[in-house]
């Protein structure tokens, strides 16, 4: 898949705006593509959006042992849109004939401090049908932006896999931000990088929203398909060389970022593998997890870590940082089977986490499928 960047120009899509008008370049080659995937926002600040969408370039037959299917590559287009006015709600049009399948809208983030409400939940790779559920469940609450914490398609190198995730999400994403963070099944493909637009070098990267820092942290590396792992070497071997490297590197830029944004009075580490879990077969991978990471989120002050890989709901407190894995978007579930001292809640169940940053505090809901609390907890701004 290609990517194409559109800038602001004469053109048939429209951006109406609370307090402008502005008016989009849509037309590639001459003529108005059909839109195959999207449109979709992406990257919001208090100034500025992108609005996303794909249009299809080629499709192949391809035909194997469980049938025939069409397989397609993708052109995929961004608008970026600048000079937009803090906490604005912008409706966006990129055909520019009113059709539904061109418009959506958005509101920008607010430059000052005051509430708002964002959703988190992840590991939606499978079960289209639990996913679609959560996805009816999360717009209803009407979040600023949404969160996902890893593992948003089963094979990120397999197209046909983000159709069905920007199929289910399609309603939800063509009107609030979403943000992820990599998991192990994106495999660092091509593929995230072209279809979403986030800050920074889109591995990791943060942004704020009032009061509110969230930062995106990168648990896997971006070294899946290179020779070492080809010719055989162990995972534990590599994590000691090259892989090593490269999170050492972001370690020293989180911790920046944490010294830097040392005033926020809420903060919100994403990162798809946790280091607490209640699943026996991996309570080791996060005692060395933890012993990476040090106690750097609580020496910080970071009240709320958010994670995936364990498809369940898990909550932990150590040192006054609530630890809380939200994987069950539609991922099998796995058990709850090893509870740890640090354990709060642990549940095998579909779910999402609702978050309502208010002035002085911010309240955390675990809700699941059918919209029961699975649990409810504070936490209280920094000073």
């Amino acid at each position: 898949m290609g990517r194409m960047q559109n800038g602001l120009a004469s053109g048939r899509g429209v951006l109406v705006g609370v307090v402008a008008v502005l008016v989009l370049a849509t037309r590639i080659c001459g003529a108005v593509e059909p839109i195959a995937i999207g449109p979709y926002v992406q990257n919001v600040t208090p100034e500025s959006a992108v609005v996303c969408w794909a249009t299809v370039t080629q499709e192949s037959k391809l035909t194997g042992p469980d049938g025939k299917r069409m397989v397609r590559k993708y052109q995929h287009h961004e608008l970026l849109l600048p000079r937009l006015r803090p906490n604005t709600t912008y409706e966006y049009d990129i055909l520019g004939d009113g059709s539904p399948e061109g418009t959506g809208k958005f509101t920008t983030f607010p430059e000052e401090i005051v509430p708002f409400r964002f959703v988190a939940f992840g590991d939606t790779r499978s079960r289209h049908d639990v996913h679609a559920k959560l996805v009816e469940r999360i717009t209803a609450e009407e979040p600023r932006l949404v969160i996902n914490t890893g593992d948003l398609v089963s094979d990120g190198r397999s197209i046909s896999d983000w159709e069905s995730f920007f199929a289910v999400n399609r309603e939800l994403m063509r009107d609030i931000p979403y943000y992820p963070a990599l998991g192990n099944h994106e495999n660092d493909s091509p593929h995230y990088y072209d279809f979403f637009h986030l800050p920074g070098n889109e591995r990791y990267y943060t942004f704020s929203v009032g009061d509110a820092l969230f930062l995106f942290l990168d648990t896997e590396g971006p070294y899946y398909d290179t020779p070492v792992f080809l010719e055989g070497a162990s995972r534990d071997a590599f994590w000691a060389g090259q892989n090593r490297r490269y999170m050492e590197v972001q370690k020293a830029w989180a911790r920046r970022m944490l010294e830097l944004q040392g005033d926020a009075g809420f903060v919100f580490v994403i990162m798809h593998k946790p280091l607490y879990t209640a699943k026996k077969s991996r309570v080791m991978d996060t005692a060395r997890r933890r012993v990476f990471w040090d106690d750097m989120f609580e020496r910080y002050g970071v009240q709320v870590v958010l994670c995936g890989h364990d498809h369940h709901y898990h909550h932990a407190v150590n040192k006054g940082t609530h630890h809380v894995i939200s994987g069950g978007g539609g991922a099998p579930l796995y058990d709850t089977d090893a509870p740890q001292p640090e354990t709060v809640r642990a549940v095998k169940v579909e779910h999402y986490i609702r978050i309502d940053i208010g002035l002085e505090k911010a309240a955390l809901a675990a809700i699941d499928i059918n919209g029961n609390i699975i649990e409810e907890f504070t936490v209280t701004k920094r000073r």
